[in-house]
């Protein structure tokens, strides 16, 4: 997924809660694609899609000591495409996924002359050869707007994605362990976003940080390594 905006379109998320919770049993990660398709006809906003990079990718990544050239990157929920042409931008060879097959398509319309992979995907069946392949994996705003059980299995397929040497993001919404969870997109605790290092990441940064929305939101921002040498499974 790409930027999510908070003030102008929060009337918009109400939308999106009520098609998360009609799939919430049966199929709770399909109604991605429903709100997409509802996007693309109008007949709905996409609450977290401006179109433009997201500015804390935007912001981490002018700080980061990192060579992208030949580098390969993966974007997890590559929603309408904005994240993963920055990283393109940037010198990455990018493979991007969503199980939105609307969002997929609609990327490769808004960027006909990519050099990223575009692909549908599901991030718990994803292939095999995505295995320890990538030296650079976003995580933004994706584990926020999965149901707790889900978002708990989702931790460890993530982490796998990583190679020795590699790095992952997480950019998401932050709370205090005591505060309440409140309502789709969910913030996070740190004790969640660190999870990750039971799949053998190492926390290298954690930020916790406002950031400049109207009205501002508390975002959590934490970049991982996988130690080199690390073949095995975790």
């Amino acid at each position: 997924m790409t930027n999510e905006r908070d003030d102008s379109h929060a009337d918009h998320r109400e939308r999106a809660r009520v098609l998360a919770d009609t799939y919430a049993e049966r199929a709770p990660t399909e109604w991605f694609d429903r709100l997409y398709a509802e996007g693309i006809d109008g007949q709905s906003v996409i609450p977290w899609v401006d179109l433009d990079p997201n500015p804390n990718l935007v912001d981490w990544l002018d700080q980061a000591a990192l060579s992208p050239s030949g580098q390969r990157a993966l974007k997890v929920g590559c929603g309408l495409g904005d994240d993963v042409e920055e990283l393109c931008e940037r010198g990455f060879e990018v493979t991007a996924f969503d199980i939105s097959p609307t969002a997929i398509e609609w990327c490769r319309e808004r960027f006909p002359n990519s050099s990223a992979t575009y692909r549908v995907a599901d991030l718990f069946e994803a292939p095999a050869d995505w295995h320890r392949a990538f030296d650079f994996v976003l995580e933004s705003y994706i584990l926020q707007v999965l149901p707790p059980a889900e978002r708990a299995e989702a931790i460890r397929p993530i982490a796998d994605f990583v190679r020795p040497g590699g790095t992952l993001l997480v950019i998401t919404r932050g709370r205090d362990p005591d505060a309440p969870e409140g309502e789709l997109p969910w913030p996070l605790t740190e004790e969640t976003v660190r999870q990750f290092e039971a799949h053998g990441l190492d926390l290298v940064e954690f930020e916790d940080y406002v950031d400049g929305e109207n009205p501002p939101v508390r975002r959590f921002r934490a970049a991982f390594g996988r130690p080199r040498g690390m073949d095995g499974g975790s």
